[in-house]
């Protein structure tokens, strides 16, 4: 499970197993974890995250998106 960016405790990573799926980035910080779509950013799934937490992270993933899509990009193709 590659990790890709880290912030405020924050990890953005992909697992390995799903090349198969549009680009995504999972957000974990401790037992709290999300995913958000990368091609047009939108929360997949919350467990946990509160939501200032979402809000936070969907501005993160907009910020890094690009560098986001192209790591996911080089690790599955």
């Amino acid at each position: 499970m590659p990790t890709i960016f880290r912030w405020k405790g924050f990890r953005f990573h992909f697992f390995s197993n799903e090349g198969h799926e549009p680009p995504h980035v999972h957000v974990r910080r401790a037992e709290d974890a999300c995913k958000f779509w990368l091609d047009s950013v939108s929360c997949a799934y919350n467990e946990g995250m509160t939501a200032q937490d979402l809000t936070q992270l969907e501005r993160i993933v907009i910020e890094h998106r690009e560098e986001f899509l192209r790591k996911w990009h080089e690790y599955f193709e």
